[in-house]
């Protein structure tokens, strides 16, 4: 297992490419970027266990990570290149025309690390789904990652891929749900309340666990605890409590930076409260 403490410097680093990128490209979503940096980072630095120098679309023999709510994607580009997946340097080009770094991750440019479009949302647990269940059929023991909203959870399609993957028995599929309460219209519960999301995985045939996904500590305790349970005939989702905005306060607290840049004086303040640990790029 990584050292928690070197994770945390990562993350931090991540957070301030996340401010940076967007404050560059005056477009994208910082918020819900920010809240699922330690999340990125103990998947890709920890968790995944996967050699960006030996990528593939396919991902045969690896485990796969799938990000459903695509428009936060700075935290992903950003992640991803720390890794060493491509160019540092790239991050530069975020939402700038003819970029790789697109606002909604995608395939045609072949950026390594990227396996399909995302950010049309509803759809990421399908997708994961079928790579789950392609893994099992063909005898490999590798895990299958996917992350969502919880205003994504207002998709119906996202109820569809629940009930296929627990009536099929892809037990070697883990879910996330950054669970923070916020979508682009205000709060999930004033939008559209999703009331008890464990009580109704839990009913559709789930593994239920719940963490705080911005501590550290607790997301590699409890990631190791699914992965414990995967092989056991269900399919696991762990809800993650985050604050969008986490580690910028003046972003905390509220939904208005789901999609909005900081200017320049922000973007100060911002850097200000975040560690410069790896080096800008």
């Amino acid at each position: 297992m990584a050292d928690s403490k070197e994770l945390k410097q990562i993350a931090s680093q991540v957070r301030r490419d996340i401010v940076r990128m967007v404050h560059s490209a005056q477009s994208g979503h910082p918020g819900g970027s920010l809240g699922c940096a330690d999340l990125f980072v103990a998947l890709y630095f920890d968790i995944l266990k996967n050699d960006p120098k030996n990528f593939t679309l396919d991902g045969k023999d690896e485990n796969l990570f799938f990000l459903s709510n695509g428009h936060i994607s700075p935290v992903w580009y950003s992640t991803l290149a720390r890794k060493g997946f491509f160019e540092l340097s790239e991050l530069k080009t975020f939402r700038q025309l003819d970029s790789r770094l697109q606002g909604h991750p995608a395939t045609e440019e072949g950026l390594t690390g990227i396996r399909v479009a995302s950010g049309s949302l509803g759809q990421g647990l399908s997708v994961a789904s079928g790579a789950a269940l392609t893994k099992k059929l063909n005898g490999e023991d590798k895990l299958v990652y996917v992350l969502m909203g919880d205003g994504e959870q207002q998709e119906g399609q996202v109820w569809e891929a629940a009930m296929f993957a627990a009536h099929k028995k892809i037990d070697n599929l883990i879910g996330f749900i950054d669970w923070n309460n916020r979508q682009i219209d205000g709060d999930v519960t004033d939008v559209l309340d999703l009331k008890d999301l464990r009580a109704k995985y839990e009913s559709f045939g789930w593994e239920v666990l719940e963490m705080d996904g911005n501590n550290m500590d607790m997301i590699l305790d409890t990631v190791g605890e699914a992965q414990k349970m995967t092989g056991r005939g269900k399919p696991i989702m762990i809800l993650m409590k985050t604050e969008m905005g986490q580690g910028v306060d003046f972003m905390m607290g509220t939904h208005k930076w789901h999609g909005v840049a900081p200017n320049d004086e922000q973007l100060e303040q911002a850097l200000q409260q975040l560690d410069e640990t790896l080096g800008d790029y």
